[in-house]
């Protein structure tokens, strides 16, 4: 049986500054990470990152993944597991998972969650046709393998994902021949829209994909524009010759391990789905249970990353480590407001007062 103060499961930008944040009070942290490598969705992410210089404002997401993997990995208060997937939570206080084809337990007496979020999919008809790529697929072909997913591209969806991928593959030469979103307005940054309009690419909102072509693979599309009830209006068909669709239609909480103990969630549409009620600390209704990231309601990276900082800091400051606790937190906090005000934060807003005690 291993033991740990605090455990943190999952090793993107909010698992990765939970664990520090917790460190650097003096909490022993063991974080664990299914992949070989730590930074979550950050190490397909080429983009530049915006807010403030604690969020690495201006780095690119690659390079933010490095530097926190680098603070972590020097940490002599962190234990780092890789390659480890958890496999259940249980009420005794017991974590198990399985590292290297080994079934390991662990306990600890605080949990830091911050698993992430799963992308979402979209039903229409062969959309089981090689060539139908979820947009983190699509990334990690490119920005990390280094491989074209094709040479012409369809993508549903214009939120940012969509919009920051559609950027990505015209800088790699493929071919965008639309962006295609249900909503009326696209849900994207202004900034992210503008570069795709300047390169020539049309983005079609109050359109949706009705079905995929092909033989053996995409060979095309045909999109329609849809009503305010979300059905296709006729005589609006159009067809998109393409060799890959690209689907970038939003992410859902990953809190599977959550559900065993029966901590209160809600469904939060604005927040991607079902989402852990949780405190101005991120403690959940199960004490000695923290939220932080994707997991917690779908947002950008920095806000993540702040969240991260709180959850380790409250883990830590509730087994006793109190270092500048108040000061640090309301630092961290006020940050993080600063990050969701403003329109395009409004959505988000209105979901966490949903969700929180």
């Amino acid at each position: 049986m291993l033991t740990t103060e605090i455990v943190v499961i999952g090793g993107g930008p909010a698992g990765m500054n939970s664990a520090l944040a917790a460190a650097s009070q003096g909490a022993e942290v063991t974080l664990l990470d299914r992949n070989w490598e730590l930074g979550g969705q950050l190490v397909k992410q080429t983009h530049k990152f915006f807010g403030s210089e604690n969020q690495f404002a201006g780095e690119r997401g690659i390079d933010i993944a490095e530097i926190l993997s680098e603070r972590v990995h020097d940490n002599s208060r962190i234990t780092v597991r890789k390659n480890s997937s958890v496999l259940g939570i249980y009420h005794d206080g017991v974590l198990t998972f399985e590292q290297d084809d080994k079934y390991k337990k662990l306990t600890s007496r605080q949990t830091v969650v911050a698993t992430g979020a799963a992308e979402k999919f979209l039903s229409f008809t062969n959309n089981d046709l090689p060539g139908v790529y979820g947009a983190g697929a699509v990334q990690t072909l490119m920005n990390q393998q280094g491989v074209l997913p094709g040479k012409n591209v369809l993508i549903i969806g214009a939120g940012n994902i969509g919009l920051i991928v559609a950027y990505q593959l015209l800088q790699a030469g493929v071919s965008v021949e639309a962006i295609i979103e249900a909503l009326p307005e696209i849900g994207g940054y202004e900034v992210h829209r503008d570069k795709i309009k300047r390169m020539g690419v049309p983005i079609l909102t109050s359109h949706s994909i009705k079905k995929a072509y092909g033989e053996e693979r995409v060979e095309g599309a045909i999109i329609g524009e849809i009503d305010s009830s979300w059905s296709f209006i006729d005589g609006t068909k159009k067809d998109f010759k393409a060799d890959v669709i690209c689907l970038a239609v939003g992410l859902s909480p990953l809190i599977d391990l959550l559900h065993p103990l029966g901590l209160e969630i809600s469904y939060v549409p604005n927040l991607g789905g079902l989402a852990p009620k949780r405190d101005e600390y991120l403690e959940t209704t199960i004490s000695g249970y923290f939220v932080a990231g994707d997991c917690a309601g779908v947002e950008e990276a920095s806000s993540a990353m702040m969240e991260g900082n709180i959850a380790g800091l409250s883990a830590a400051n509730s087994i006793g480590y109190k270092k500048s606790f108040q000061e640090k937190f309301r630092n961290n906090r006020d940050e993080l407001r600063k990050l969701r005000e403003g329109e395009t934060a409004k959505e988000v807003r209105a979901g966490l007062g949903e969700v929180r005690l």
